[in-house]
């Protein structure tokens, strides 16, 4: 296909998360039994109602690219509290960075990975980034060989104590506290390869040791790297992008030239939500893919 052809991955309602409503550049969401309101610039509409009763709100500070407190109306558990995707289980708790450790527009990625895996026994996937591991326990559940990267080591150990709850202590997952791109590096000189690779990059960040990492400089030597851990036996590269000023045709184009040599597809698109009052998607990142 054409990189123009853009395509859009919504994310639908499901028990543990909702979109409620949105509009004035906020959103209602609900996890389990909370609800919780936080700011969304791509929230240009009209709510649908003014009867906004939450747990909790997070006003954003002045700077666009952070800040901000949560301010609550009720009390929500210190520790967080448990919600379920499909035989994924995970704990949901406000965080200073205004999300509630897992991102739900990412279900939809989920599911797809795991269909792109079928047929495979045993298929060895990466997750770059992988945050809270709600996307690792996602195919391990499934039988997927997983190493899991990130450069927080808070975010392992939650992602470690997530595998707990979802009954996945001895899943042959290697959790990992390393710099991505350090560790994709080594990989390429072992000459390792992959089913599949999930990137979920944040705009800025520093690994364990200090590393900096800048998306718009980083990215295009990252998906190099990540090529040479791919052949023409794999299945799949996902990649999202978030908070950055930058286009799904910009991304996707970078990643048919990367991957020109491979046989497969290479599509990009938007991610959104879809909200329960009405029906309409919220965007929330942009992706590119490329799968065979």
């Amino acid at each position: 296909m054409s990189i123009t052809d853009l395509a859009t991955l919504i994310g639908e309602p499901w028990a543990g998360y909702g979109l409620v409503d949105s509009g004035n550049g906020r959103k209602l969401e609900r996890y389990g039994r909370f609800r919780f309101i936080r700011p969304d610039p791509q929230a240009l509409w009209t709510p649908a109602s003014d009867d906004w009763r939450a747990t909790g709100e997070f006003l954003p500070g002045a700077d666009e690219d952070g800040g901000g407190r949560w301010q609550f109306a009720e009390p929500t558990p210190r520790d967080g509290w448990t919600l379920t995707w499909d035989n994924v289980s995970f704990t949901a708790q406000t965080t200073p960075f205004r999300h509630l450790g897992f991102f739900p527009d990412m279900a939809p990625v989920w599911t797809w990975m795991r269909d792109r895996l079928a047929g495979i026994e045993a298929p060895e996937c990466l997750n770059l980034f992988g945050y809270t591991g709600v996307g690792t326990l996602a195919l391990a559940s499934q039988g997927a060989k997983m190493v899991h990267v990130d450069a927080s080591k808070k975010s392992v150990d939650a992602a470690r104590a997530n595998a707990a709850l979802s009954g996945l202590s001895d899943a042959p997952v290697r959790w990992l506290v390393d710099d991505a791109s350090k560790f994709v590096a080594r990989e390429g000189r072992r000459g390792r390869r992959y089913d599949g690779i999930l990137l979920d990059p944040p705009k800025y960040g520093r690994g364990p040791e200090g590393e900096v990492w800048r998306l718009e400089e980083d990215l295009p030597r990252l998906i190099a790297e990540c090529r040479a851990l791919l052949d023409a036996d794999s299945r799949y590269l996902f990649l999202t992008v978030y908070a950055v000023r930058m286009s799904a045709l910009a991304i996707g184009e970078m990643l048919r030239q990367a991957f020109a040599d491979l046989p497969g597809t290479v599509e990009a698109g938007e991610l959104g939500v879809r909200e329960e009052a009405r029906g309409l998607v919220l965007p929330t990142a942009i992706w590119a893919r490329w799968s065979r």
